[in-house]
């Protein structure tokens, strides 16, 4: 697969642009990062994917540093926000940002677990 990838072929990590459910504006879009991976049953159909958010207030956000990163980077300060989980088919993603490594990935996903416990 090369670097930006097509939106049928997103693996976990990926971050891309789709439809912000928590927007007023019908036609806003903000980053997603993919936490599925392949053995998600309609992998490359549908994404289970976590929010991004720059905003600093929430306390279990995951922040994302420069050591996150394995290709590109989000253009400013992001952090995951493990109870913002969507399902996101490829024809929603508008644009691919970059790619974020699995540690903080991990902790994401353990924060969502506790929360649906």
């Amino acid at each position: 697969m090369s670097e930006e990838p097509e939106f049928d072929e997103l693996e976990r990590g990926h971050v891309v642009l789709a439809p912000d459910p928590f927007g007023v504006d019908d036609d806003a879009t903000r980053p997603w990062v993919v936490v599925n991976n392949e053995r998600h049953p309609f992998d490359g159909q549908q994404y289970v994917a976590m929010a991004l958010t720059t905003r600093t207030w929430y306390e279990e956000r995951i922040p994302l540093t420069e050591a996150d990163y394995r290709h590109r980077r989000a253009p400013r300060d992001s952090s995951i926000v493990p109870h913002a989980l969507a399902s996101i088919g490829p024809s929603a993603v508008t644009d691919y940002v970059c790619r974020v490594r699995s540690p903080p990935l991990d902790r994401a996903i353990d924060v969502a677990i506790r929360y649906l416990e």
